[in-house]
C-alpha cells in the first residue's frame, strides 16, 4: 500500500460514490479508460478485488469498502492539510463543499457571490437535492456544512438559524380561486394541489400546516421538481405550495400569484448546520460565520422588490443588528 497515489484513492472513492466508472471519470475530467487503469493499479497494489460489476453498475467488495473508507479519510486530510498551510499564509482557501435543499438553491448566489469575490482562492463544490439526499451527503461527510430548513433529527448536528423566509400557496393569476373573497384550505385541498415528492422540505411544511389546521395531508399531484409545478400551476393544472425565493421571476412574469388567503405566506426558518463533533475545514467555518451574520440581511433584500411587487407592507422579520442567532444540537 506504500506505493497507493492519491488519483488511484480518488478513483476508487468516486467510482464508490457512483457507482459507475464513466460518471468517476467525468467527475475527474478524465476519460473512463483512465479511471479504470488507476482502479487496476490499485487492486494489483493491496492485492485483492476491490469492486465487482453488479448488472450495470459498479460496486464494492468488501476490501474495497475498507479501502475506501481510509481513501476518504486520507484525501480529506489532505486537503485540510492544505487550507492550514494557506491559512498560515493569511489566505483563505480550499474547497467549500455546501448542500443545500433545492428550495435553497435561489437564496445561495447572493451570499456566495459575496463570499467568494472577497476570497478568491476559494472553490466552490455545490451540491443541491432533496431534503434526504442532502442529510444523506452530510451523514456521508461528502459536503460540510448544510443549508435546509429544519435540522434533521436522525443526525446529530450543530445547526444556527440565519434567517426567515417566506412560503405560499400560488397559483395563476387567472386562476377562479384569485376572485374569491374568502378562501379556506379546503377550497385549496379540492383544487389540485400539487406539492413536492416525500422527503423534500416544502413538502414536511405544508404537511405540518395542514395537520396543525386539522386537515388529512391527501394531495392532488406529486411532482419532482420546483421547476415542473410552477409550470403546470402557471399553465392552470392546480396550485402549488412553494418557496417564494423559488417563485420570484414567475411573479415579475406575471406567471404566477400568491393566492389572497390569510396567513400566506408562511414563514419558516433557514439553518445552516454541519455534523457535532466533527472539525470543519477553516473555510466552511468561514462561510458559516458570513451566513449568520450577513443571511438575513441578504434574504430581505432579495424579497423587497418582491413586497413591493405585491403591494404587501409585510416583510420578513429582521434579525437584532448586533445578535448572533445561538447553535443548537439537533439530535
Amino acid at each position: 500500500m506504500y506505493h497507493a497515489s492519491f488519483r488511484q484513492l480518488q478513483s476508487l472513492v468516486l467510482v464508490a460514490r457512483h457507482e459507475s466508472v464513466s460518471r468517476a471519470a467525468e467527475a475527474m475530467h478524465v476519460t473512463q479508460p483512465a479511471v479504470s487503469l488507476q482502479l487496476r493499479t490499485l487492486e494489483d497494489i493491496a492485492g485483492i478485488a476491490l469492486t465487482r460489476k453488479v448488472g450495470r453498475n459498479i460496486q464494492l467488495t468488501a476490501a474495497g469498502e475498507v479501502m475506501a473508507t481510509f481513501a476518504e479519510r486520507i484525501l480529506r486530510l489532505l486537503e485540510q492539510a492544505g487550507d492550514e498551510l494557506a491559512a498560515l499564509q493569511g489566505v483563505t482557501s480550499g474547497t467549500l463543499r455546501i448542500g443545500a435543499v433545492t428550495t435553497a438553491e435561489h437564496l445561495l448566489p447572493p451570499m456566495l457571490v459575496p463570499f467568494t469575490i472577497e476570497r478568491p482562492d476559494v472553490r466552490l463544490k455545490l451540491q443541491v437535492g432533496n431534503r434526504s439526499e442532502i442529510v444523506s451527503m452530510l451523514a456521508r461527510q461528502e459536503i460540510d456544512l448544510a443549508i435546509m430548513g429544519t435540522p434533521p433529527r436522525e443526525l446529530r448536528t450543530n445547526a444556527a438559524r440565519f434567517a426567515r423566509h417566506p412560503m405560499a400557496f400560488v397559483a395563476s393569476p387567472v386562476h377562479p380561486l384569485m376572485k374569491k373573497k374568502k378562501i379556506t384550505l379546503n377550497d385549496v385541498m379540492a383544487a389540485n394541489l400539487m406539492v413536492r415528492e416525500r422527503g423534500s422540505g416544502t413538502r414536511t411544511a405544508v404537511e405540518k400546516l395542514l395537520r396543525e389546521a386539522g386537515h388529512p395531508a391527501e394531495f392532488g399531484s406529486e411532482v419532482s421538481s420546483n421547476e415542473a409545478i410552477k409550470r403546470m400551476v402557471s399553465a392552470g393544472l392546480g396550485l402549488g405550495f412553494l418557496s417564494v425565493h423559488a417563485c420570484g421571476l414567475e411573479f415579475e412574469a406575471g406567471l404566477l400569484a400568491i393566492l389572497p388567503m390569510q396567513e400566506n405566506p408562511v414563514e419558516a426558518d433557514w439553518h445552516i448546520m454541519h455534523l457535532s463533533g466533527q472539525p470543519i475545514p477553516k473555510v466552511a467555518a468561514s462561510f458559516q460565520d458570513f451566513v449568520i451574520e450577513n443571511g438575513q440581511d441578504l434574504v430581505r433584500r432579495e424579497l423587497e422588490s418582491f413586497y413591493k411587487l405585491l403591494g404587501r407592507q409585510r416583510k420578513p422579520a429582521r434579525a437584532p443588528a448586533k445578535e448572533r442567532p445561538k447553535f443548537v444540537s439537533a439530535k
